[in-house]
Formats: structure tokens, sequence, C-alpha cells
């Protein structure tokens, strides 16, 4: 028995699809058009790296630590939308016997899902031609992806809707304001955006839809199982972290103190948990979903879990 999406959401998602053939968009003719990343200027803005609260770095390592946080911050999107991709496909299941717009929807989005995997592989390999050896990313994109799926439908969902939620944040309100960044770079995030505007309406349609299915029971364990997620995206970001500033460290031309080293670790974990995770949970639009299906001790449990990462 498949259930059926109720009227009211289907021109939710109709309004999606028509979105989305608005902004429908190609990798090489619109995003890279021949262009290589400008290294002679930042990737990622001072308001997501935190780079200019290092006051020991000069101008020149501030630019650099940005572009090494600029070439995660796509990394880390490309591998988190492996997840979400089959995520979305499974969902979509629901609808194969009932409301096809929504279906059509859904495989659209999964559709622009995997356009957004590919532009982030080719962003990394332009990355790696123009800035020093020795970078990496140290989780597997598949491997992620089996351990979030292992858990709830529920809690993939929300944290899925804080991913999508927090890329348009960081868009309109960090990205798109600053001009001294690569503009190949900033191209990237105002496309990805475009497309992933109504992949944030669908999540959360997706979620309130499971979470009309859903027992008190399974939903306390999506409670959990949300924890246990983004605590997982937390030792995620301590490994980058940690690699990132010692490919920092180790690719420039002067000899950092303990203390700086530290600092600079340290500040680049800072940052990756206020990018991943602590700028979606704080925003009103996923605060207003996620509380608005949870009791007021289980909004207590996330706070109380969370602290220590915020």
């Amino acid at each position: 028995m498949f259930d059926a999406v109720p009227a009211t959401d289907t021109q939710s998602y109709a309004r999606c699809i028509d979105i989305s053939k608005r902004v429908r968009w190609d990798i090489d003719k619109d995003v890279i058009r021949d262009r290589r990343l400008d290294v002679g200027q930042k990737f990622l803005p001072d308001g997501l790296s935190l780079v200019d609260k290092l006051e020991f770095l000069d101008a020149d390592e501030q630019r650099f630590l940005s572009q090494v946080q600029g070439r995660t911050y796509a990394n880390l999107f490309g591998l988190v939308e492996r997840y979400i991709n089959a995520k979305i496909l499974e969902v979509s299941r629901d609808h194969w016997f009932g409301d096809q717009t929504a279906l059509e929807a859904l495989v659209r989005f999964s559709d622009e899902e995997l356009k957004h995997q590919e532009l982030f592989r080719r962003i990394e390999q332009l990355a790696a031609k123009d800035m020093p050896a020795g970078y990496t990313v140290i989780a597997d994109p598949n491997e992620v992806a089996k351990v979030v799926l292992s858990k709830s439908t529920w809690a993939v969902l929300a944290l899925t809707c804080h991913i999508e939620i927090f890329t348009l944040v960081h868009y309109k309100k960090s990205i798109e304001p600053q001009a001294d960044l690569s503009p190949l770079w900033k191209d990237v995030f105002l496309f990805h955006w475009k497309e992933e505007s109504q992949h944030a309406v669908m999540d959360e349609l997706e979620w309130r839809r499971e979470d009309a299915k859903v027992t008190d029971e399974q939903r306390e364990q999506g409670v959990t199982d949300l924890i246990d997620l983004v605590v997982a995206v937390d030792g995620i970001l301590q490994g980058q972290a940690a690699a990132d500033a010692d490919y920092f460290v180790n690719t420039r031309d002067r000899a950092f103190t303990d203390e700086q080293r530290q600092s600079i670790h340290d500040k680049v974990l800072q940052a990756y948990r206020w990018q991943y995770i602590v700028s979606g949970i704080q925003h009103g639009r996923f605060l207003g979903v996620l509380t608005s299906m949870i009791t007021e001790d289980q909004t207590k449990r996330i706070t109380t879990a969370l602290a220590p990462l915020m």
C-alpha cells in the first residue's frame, strides 16, 4: 500500500517542477565556461571561514586558508549529496502509484543531485591543478552514505532538510555579498543555490509526510538517530579540520609555533562546525519545522546532546 500525497502538497511539488525547469543549467556551458579557479582571490568568505580571526596570518596566508576551506566546502557537499540522492530515490517509491507530480519532482531532484556531485568532482580537479600537493578528503562518500542510510528515514530527512537550508543561508548571507571571491568558485554556489532552493522545499514536504506516518516511539527513535547523525558529521569535521590545518601549515614557507598551529586547527574546526552544524541548527526555518514535530523534552534532549558542538 502506497501513501497518497495530499492535494495541497501536490501544488507545492508542481511549483518545484516549474522552477526547476526555469533555472536548469549545464556544468560546462553555464558554470565552468572554460575557466579556472582564481587562486589570487579567496574562495570561502570570511563569515564562513573565520580566517580573519587568525590575526597572526598575513593577507596571503588568510587567502590561502580560505581556499583550503573552500575546497573542502565543495568536497563535503559532494560527499553528503551521495546519501541524499539515495534517500530521495528511496522515498520516491511512495509516489510510484500515487501522486505523479510528486514523483516527477523527486526524479528531477535526484537528477540535479547527480549533476551537483559531478560539478563538485570537476571543481576538485581544477583545485588540484592550481593548489599544492598534499590535500586529502578523509571521508569516503559511499561509506558515509551507508552509515547515514542505516538510520531511520525521519532522522535522515531531518538531517537533509538541515543541510539544504544552511546551503541557502550561506549563499545569500555570506557568499553572494562578498566581492573578493574567485569568480568561478562563487558561480559554482550561485548555480548550486538555484536548484537547492527547490530541494529544500521538497525535503520539508517529505519530512512532514514521514512525520505524519510514524508512531510516537518511532519519532523518539528518530530524535536519537538525528543526534547520532549530527555527532557523526562532527566526527568527519574533526578529521577534515585536522587534515586541512596540517596541509595549510605544511605548505607554507615559514614555521609556525605550536601555539599558532593549535590556533589554526581550532579555528578551522570552529569554522567547519559553524558551516555544517551550528548555522543550520540555529536557523529559524529549520528550528520551526523541527520543533513543530517534537516535544519539549525531545527538544531539550537534542539541545543538551549538541551543546558541546555549539
